[in-house]
């Protein structure tokens, strides 16, 4: 009888089962999630003059399609020749055309051997929602290198996270190269050289009654640290949190810079780094621009408290200053590359070329 009962149960257990299976709307199939993993580190080709590379949109679009011919301009400026994404001057609202198309424009450059790199056209927003139809296999076995900033952090985190491959935080092809921002492109990308400071800031003309005021570097923390650049923009880098594509913080020097943050915000995003416990994991703690984050009335923190509270709370070499970000004169920094932190000289050196 017992065996009886246990049979009866089980049978009306699967038949259950099978109605609300069979009672389902039906579902598209899912892609199985990816498992972050640290993988050997992978340096793309340099690029040299004469070289075809890639002008993607992964993001948000320009207002006028005239933006974008000036920014095949410009990579045309630097030598190159410029190969247009098919869907380069799709729009829709805030995002340059639908994802899987901004996903495809990517992936075809990558498996495209006509193709030696890969330019973002501009930030703004939408680099998150193509992460997930990115084809990192490919990519892998494809190493170019992929260059932008602000909203792009997303796919330098994500696909230095999946492949290994090193990318490279700096200009977008939407923008003008200062003289300082094309030197330290090229000494990145073009004419590597390393070891090689990263980002200190350009010759000021000192004088009676002058001294530098917009790009000082200052220390938080003392010390000296060495590991593998990671971060970027602290927005992008802050909501990847908790997903597949969150950078690795082991022994990293983590680079952070954003725009248009106010400091409660910059406080909230940092403190919520924090209460993970990921910047505990660090080897020492960069800070960049934060540009056009004035308070807007009411009593607040200073950025230099908020900074200042953060590093010196966590006990890892930190400064403040280095040239990254939302500025004219804007250093490349190799997401991935091997670094060394002296906050008691102010200093970031690259320690190895991060192209071969």
């Amino acid at each position: 009888m017992h065996r009886r009962r246990a049979f009866i149960k089980t049978a009306m257990g699967l038949g259950m089962s099978a109605l609300a299976v069979a009672g389902a709307p039906a579902r598209r199939r899912r892609k199985k999630k990816r498992t972050p993993m640290t993988r050997t580190t992978i340096k793309p080709q340099r690029l040299r003059k004469g070289d075809t590379v890639g002008l993607i949109a992964p993001a948000s679009n320009t207002w006028e399609n005239e933006d974008i011919h000036f920014a095949s301009d410009i990579l045309a400026s630097l030598g190159f020749r410029v190969k247009r994404g098919e869907r380069l001057f799709d729009r829709r609202g805030y995002l340059a055309g639908e994802d899987r198309d901004r996903a495809a424009d990517l992936n075809r450059m990558f498996a495209d051997p006509e193709v030696r790199g890969l330019f973002a056209l501009r930030g703004g927003y939408g680099s998150m929602r193509i992460l997930p139809y990115l084809d990192y296999d490919a990519i892998a076995k494809n190493p170019k290198a992929l260059v932008g900033y602000s909203d792009i952090t997303a796919l330098l985190c994500a696909i230095h996270r999946h492949t290994g491959l090193i990318c490279f935080h700096g200009p977008i092809a939407a923008q003008s190269f200062t003289d300082y921002t094309l030197a330290e492109f090229k000494h990145a990308l073009m004419e590597p050289l390393a070891p090689r400071a990263l980002g200190a800031p350009p010759p000021f003309e000192a004088g009676e009654g002058k001294a530098e005021r917009e790009n000082r570097v200052t220390r938080l923390v003392p010390g000296k640290a060495r590991g593998r650049l990671a971060g970027g923009s602290l927005t992008l880098l802050t909501a990847l949190m908790g997903t597949p594509y969150e950078p690795d913080f082991q022994d990293r020097i983590l680079v952070l810079e954003d725009v248009g943050e106010k400091p409660y915000r910059v406080d909230r995003m940092l403190t919520h780094l924090w209460l993970t416990g990921k910047l505990d994991q660090l080897a020492g703690l960069v800070f960049g621009k934060f540009t056009d984050g004035a308070p807007s009335g009411g009593r607040s923190l200073s950025l230099e408290e908020i900074f200042t509270e953060r590093a010196r709370q966590l006990g890892k070499p930190a400064m403040r200053g280095l040239m990254f970000g939302h500025v004219d004169d804007q250093t490349t920094l190799p997401i991935g590359a091997e670094a060394e932190l002296d906050a008691d000289a102010g200093t970031l050196t690259l320690l190895e070329t991060a192209v071969v």
